[in-house]
């Protein structure tokens, strides 16, 4: 890499892991960046989940707070997130490249969709819960549903990780009475476990694809927008953030489809 695509490729991953701290979707701005500098997809979807672990963990750190009293559901979650994360690496491993390159344009356009309309989302879960609420009684029916759907965004993260973290919540939030930064960090800590396991597959058995320097210059970058995000990041106005998001996956469509 050149010193300008370097210093793209370490902004990318300051922005992304802040991102993903407070909103998600930070892969529909280190992704686009990856192909810029000139990786192809799969190679730059590995890299990528390899490169935002570090931003993970620290936004999951940053939002400890609100984890207090979900211990038991992330538990019982956290199996569920962890086999979505294999089946989606795996997915990713053995599937022909075309087919990846034939889908991920697809994959970018719904995350671009449900980073738009999440704001929609939001208000529409606010009406269904109070800024305090507390753990609740969840029957079998919500908890298998629950488990379902950590599975199944477990799956598409570990495929693609743009917007898995919209899919999360957007879940959860129909099935929890919690209020929104609660389930951001239930979120946070989901998407580390998927990323991991995801990225650890891909190191395992596929250590040919990984790009060390872009992963690592990614995590540099996301340790710190991670940790600076969660702490500061709910200050940034959220309408600015949403539209750079949008506009940058756009750009990642029209870069794919270009190839």
């Amino acid at each position: 890499m050149s010193g300008w695509e370097t210093v793209a490729v370490l902004a990318a991953g300051l922005a992304a892991g802040g991102i993903n701290a407070v909103v998600g979707s930070g892969t529909l701005v280190s992704f686009p960046v990856l192909l810029a500098v000139g990786l192809p997809p799969v190679p730059a979807t590995v890299s990528n989940s390899l490169g935002l672990i570090a931003g993970n963990a620290s936004g999951a750190f940053g939002y400890r707070r609100e984890l207090r009293g979900q211990g038991r559901r992330l538990l019982a979650l956290l199996p569920a997130s962890i086999l979505g994360g294999l089946t989606g690496a795996f997915l990713l491993l053995h599937l022909p490249a075309s087919t990846f390159e034939a889908v991920v344009p697809g994959l970018v356009g719904l995350a671009v969709v449900l980073v738009a309309v999440q704001p929609l989302v939001q208000r529409a879960l606010q009406h269904r819960r109070s800024a305090d609420d507390v753990e609740q009684h969840v029957g079998p029916g919500r908890t298998a549903a629950l488990f379902g759907g950590a599975y199944l965004t477990g799956t598409y993260g570990g495929y693609f990780a743009a917007s898995q973290g919209v899919l999360q919540i957007g879940i959860f939030g129909l099935l929890l009475r919690e209020s929104l930064q609660r389930l951001n960090a239930l979120k946070n800590v989901l998407t580390l476990a998927v990323n991991t396991v995801a990225a650890g597959t891909y190191v395992v058995v596929a250590t040919d694809r990984v790009d060390w320097a872009a992963a690592g210059l990614l995590a540099a970058g996301s340790l710190v927008g991670g940790a600076v995000s969660s702490r500061y990041g709910r200050r940034l106005p959220e309408p600015v953030l949403r539209t750079a998001i949008v506009v940058l996956g756009l750009i990642a469509i029209g870069v794919l489809l270009r190839r």
